[in-house]
C-alpha cells in the first residue's frame, strides 16, 4: 500500500469529521492567483483540489509511490481519493476524481499538469507564465492552453522538482536554473525576486522525430536543389555554420545535416543540453556542466571544445557558438578536422560572419582584425541561414559559400534563397527557392567525389 501512516490517516479523517464542514469553508475562501495576467478560475474547483492534494501528500509514501507501475499506481489513487471525499463530504463527480488522479500521477512521476504536454507531438514550446497561464507553441504559432496550476507554490515546487533531478536548486538566492528533462527536453526556469509575476518555465520538447534533409523538403523548408547541394557539401566534408533565431530549426536542420556523415568519422558532439540524435555508430557526447551551488565545477564549451581536439575526432558538432570557444573551433576547422557543424544565432549570413568575429574577440586573443576575418574566411565554407517566418513556418531562406578573402573583406556568394510573393487566404506565406544560377566553388575542388552526379 501507498498510505505511510495509517494511525495518522485516522486522526486526520476523525479530526475532519468534527470540524464543521471544513471543505465549505476552503470553497468560500478566496483563491487568488499570482500575476495580473493569470486568467481567472473556479474557486470551488481550485479549493477542492487544494484539500485532496494536501491530504494525498499527507497519506502517500512517495518512495513506495515512484516504485509503482503507472497503473497500479493509478488505482490506488483514486481510491485514497474516493475516501478523502467521503471523510471531508465533497461532492465530486467520478470524472472530476479521474481527473483529480491524473494530476496526481503526473505530480508523483512526472512534471505536474504540463506532464500531457510533453506527449503531444504538436508541441514544440511549452510556457508557463506563473499559476494561471500556460502557452504552447504548436506550427510556429503560440497559444494559450487551457492547463493551469493550483497557485504560485504548486508551480515553484514542480520547477524545485525538475531541478533537483539535475542535481541543481532553484530559489531566491538561486532564482534561474538551466536543466534537461530525461526525455531530453531543455528547460529554463526563472523565479521570484526576478521574475515578479511568479515563477516562469521555459520546456524546448526533444523531438523524437529525426528529420532528413528530403523530409524536410516535404514538408517546404527547402527545395530539392537546396538538398543536393547540402548533401553534396557533406560527402566533401565542408565546414557549415548554420545560423537563425531562436527557434528558427537550427537544431534540426543539424540533425538532418549529420544524416549525412560516414559511419567511418569519429564524431563528438559539444552542447549545453545534448539535443542532437546522430546515427553513425562512432560518436561521443559531450554535455557541458554549470556551476554548483558551493560556486565550482563549471566546465563550459570552451573547456569541451578543448579536450575534444585531444579525443582524435574526424569532425566536431558544436551545439550552439555564442563565446570564446568560437576561436578553438575555427582552430579546429582550420587544422584538419573538416566536416564540423556547428550553429550561431544571427539574422544573416553577412550578421553571422560578425558574430563569429566578435566571439573571436571574446577569447581575448588579442588579435587584429583582418587576422580573424582570414581565419574565417579559410575556416568556414558555407552558412545555411534558417528563419522562423511570420507564418509560423520554418524555412531556409538561404544558402551561402564562402569564397575567401578579398583586401580585408570576406567574400560570399549566394546560392539559393527564399523569395515571398504573396500571402493566402490562411495567412500562409507563397514563395519559392530561388537559385542565383552560381555554380558552388567546391564543385569543382571535389569534383572526384560527385563524378557521374553533376
Amino acid at each position: 500500500m501507498l498510505i505511510r501512516h495509517p494511525q495518522k490517516n485516522r486522526e486526520l479523517r476523525q479530526q475532519a469529521q468534527s470540524e464543521p464542514q471544513p471543505a465549505q469553508q476552503e470553497v468560500r475562501a478566496t483563491s487568488v492567483q499570482r500575476g495580473a495576467s493569470a486568467k481567472p478560475v473556479d474557486n470551488a474547483s481550485t479549493q477542492n483540489r487544494k484539500l485532496i492534494r494536501g491530504y494525498l501528500y499527507d497519506q502517500i509514501d512517495p518512495l513506495k509511490a515512484a516504485a509503482m507501475g503507472r497503473d497500479k499506481l493509478r488505482v490506488q489513487i483514486e481510491s485514497l481519493i474516493r475516501r478523502i471525499c467521503d471523510d471531508n463530504r465533497l461532492q465530486l463527480s467520478r470524472q472530476e476524481e479521474e481527473a483529480i488522479a491524473e494530476e496526481m500521477l503526473n505530480e508523483m512521476i512526472g512534471i505536474g499538469p504540463i506532464q500531457p504536454l510533453l506527449h503531444d507531438d504538436s508541441v514544440n514550446d511549452i510556457l508557463v507564465n506563473g499559476a494561471g497561464q500556460v502557452f504552447v507553441e504548436r506550427y510556429g504559432k503560440l497559444e494559450l492552453s487551457p492547463i493551469t496550476f493550483v497557485d504560485e507554490e504548486h508551480v515553484l515546487n514542480t520547477a524545485q522538482r525538475i531541478a533537483a533531478a539535475v542535481g541543481r536548486r532553484i530559489d531566491e538566492s538561486h532564482p534561474m536554473v538551466d536543466a534537461r528533462l530525461a526525455d531530453g527536453s531543455r528547460v529554463n526556469v526563472i523565479t521570484y525576486p526576478l521574475a515578479i509575476d511568479g515563477t516562469s518555465i521555459s520546456i524546448r520538447k526533444f523531438m523524437r522525430r529525426n528529420m532528413s534533409l528530403e523530409i524536410l523538403a516535404e514538408r517546404g523548408a527547402l527545395s530539392g536543389e537546396m538538398v543536393e547541394v547540402l548533401r553534396r557539401a557533406m560527402i566533401a566534408r565542408l565546414n557549415i555554420i548554420v545560423s537563425g533565431g531562436t527557434g528558427a530549426g537550427k537544431t534540426t536542420l543539424l540533425n538532418a545535416l549529420s544524416q549525412n556523415i560516414s559511419n567511418d568519422d569519429r564524431v563528438i558532439t559539444i552542447e549545453d543540453a545534448a539535443e542532437l540524435q546522430l546515427q553513425q555508430i562512432h560518436v561521443v557526447r559531450l554535455e557541458t556542466r554549470p556551476v554548483s551551488a558551493e560556486g565550482t565545477g563549471k566546465v563550459d564549451q570552451r573547456d569541451l571544445v578543448r579536450n575534444a581536439l585531444r579525443m582524435r575526432p574526424d569532425r566536431i558538432i558544436l551545439g550552439e557558438v555564442r563565446g570564446g570557444e568560437c576561436f578553438d573551433m575555427l582552430q579546429a576547422m582550420n587544422t584538419g578536422h573538416d566536416g564540423s557543424l556547428c550553429t550561431v544565432h544571427a539574422n544573416t549570413p553577412r550578421d553571422a560572419i560578425m558574430r563569429l568575429e566578435n566571439m573571436v574577440m571574446m577569447a581575448s586573443m588579442q588579435l587584429p582584425l583582418e587576422a580573424i576575418r582570414r581565419q574565417i574566411a579559410s575556416a568556414v565554407n558555407l552558412i545555411v541561414q534558417v528563419e522562423r517566418q511570420r507564418d509560423g513556418g520554418r524555412r531556409i531562406v538561404s544558402i551561402t559559400e564562402v569564397c575567401g578573402m578579398e583586401n580585408d573583406v570576406i567574400q560570399t556568394q549566394e546560392l539559393f534563397a527564399f523569395k515571398t510573393h504573396s500571402v493566402d487566404a490562411q495567412g500562409r506565406l507563397v514563395g519559392q527557392y530561388v537559385s542565383s544560377g552560381q555554380r558552388p566553388h567546391f564543385y569543382n575542388e571535389h569534383a572526384h567525389l560527385f563524378e557521374g552526379q553533376i
